[in-house]
């Protein structure tokens, strides 16, 4: 494994290089997958490295990426590396149902960031649209991603939430959420439609992430808010990995598999960690909760191993990269949120 990241083209192939686990997960999926919704931090990522493994597998199967594409250079990017891509608006109904059959689907569109004060596009884009693709879609296998916002807040000291744990989502994007599940939910059942929840919780890299926001905050000598002092995190990599091979495991009624790093992590330990590398005494905000955002992997390591990245290199990694005055996306994850308003 190497030992430091030092630009951005060195994080990308590491995210996009694929594993012989994937590559032969690949060759037991029958047919091409379409990526819905892949404009975001993770979804070229997803698009490069499915494409890396059908070419390292040698198989005849197409990757074909969808987004409203904004970047033309992403565009660009991911038609050099033979991804076929569609631009539109999932929101466009006659748009949409024009799009191709494909038999595997990876649904990644959705709304967060930017929800209060414009609650009804968030809940357009995260129940209305889930609608109408698993409608479209009603022959296809299709791992929806959602978020382990789906479940309330649990005790620091439990585990975290399992996948048998009853819904108690916070605030109106988290309610959403569920209702893209419902959805989703609905016309597995109606069409038999296989289909996986694909519950993540807090992917990261090296441009964006919890890592880089408390590692950034120590560095410049802020404080770490600790009133959600605890939370998973898992290498963007890994996450995007477990996504494609999700497709095995779709079914109906759908399949949650809960995805993140297998650690209950405290904030200030990881605070700490960040402090021993800078050589700087962290500062603290407020006393942890007794709650916390936390979802448990053992299903997701069953199925999938555990992640490959651990937290103590993610940790190494995030501060060479901070160091070193590392590009990042400035889009903060809002981790510490506890009443659900993002």
């Amino acid at each position: 494994m190497i030992d430091s990241i030092n630009t951005v083209q060195e994080l990308e192939d590491k995210l996009t290089t694929p594993s012989n686990e994937l590559i032969a997960d690949l060759r037991k999926i029958d047919g091409d997958i379409l990526i819905l919704g892949l404009g975001g931090k993770m979804g070229p990522t997803l698009a490069l490295l499915a494409q890396r493994a059908v070419d390292e597998s040698g198989l005849n199967r197409r990757v074909i990426g969808v987004s409203r594409f904004s970047n033309n250079k992403l565009r660009g990017q991911l038609e050099s590396a033979g991804i076929q891509t569609i631009t539109g608006d999932l929101l466009d109904t006659k748009w949409l149902s024009s799009l191709p059959e494909i038999e595997n689907v990876i649904y990644m569109a959705g709304n967060k960031f930017g929800t209060t004060g414009n609650e009804h596009y968030t809940w357009a884009m995260n129940t209305f649209v889930p609608g109408m693709v698993a409608s479209k879609y009603k022959n296809s296998k299709i791992v929806v991603f959602s978020t382990g916002n789906v479940y309330p807040l649990s005790s620091v000291t439990d585990g975290g939430a399992t996948e048998t744990f009853q819904p108690g989502p916070i605030g109106e994007y988290a309610q959403s959420c569920l209702g893209r599940e419902r959805m989703f939910e609905y016309f597995s059942n109606k069409y038999r439609t296989p289909v996986v929840f694909f519950r993540l919780n807090y992917a990261l890299e090296m441009r964006y992430g919890v890592l880089l926001e408390i590692g950034q905050s120590v560095i410049n000598k802020k404080s770490v808010d600790l009133k959600m002092g605890h939370v998973n995190v898992i290498w963007q990599g890994d996450a995007n990995e477990f996504a494609i091979r999700s497709l095995l495991h779709c079914t109906s009624p759908p399949n949650a598999i809960n995805v993140t790093g297998p650690e209950t992590l405290s904030i200030k330990w990881i605070a700490q960690e960040f402090g021993k590398i800078f050589d700087v005494s962290p500062n603290f905000d407020s006393a942890p909760e007794a709650t916390a955002l936390l979802s448990n992997t053992g299903k997701a390591n069953e199925l999938f191993g555990p992640p490959t990245v651990s937290i103590n290199k993610m940790i190494e990694w995030t501060a060479h990269w901070i160091r070193n005055g590392g590009e990042t996306l400035d889009k903060p994850t809002h981790f510490q949120e506890r009443e659900g308003s993002f």
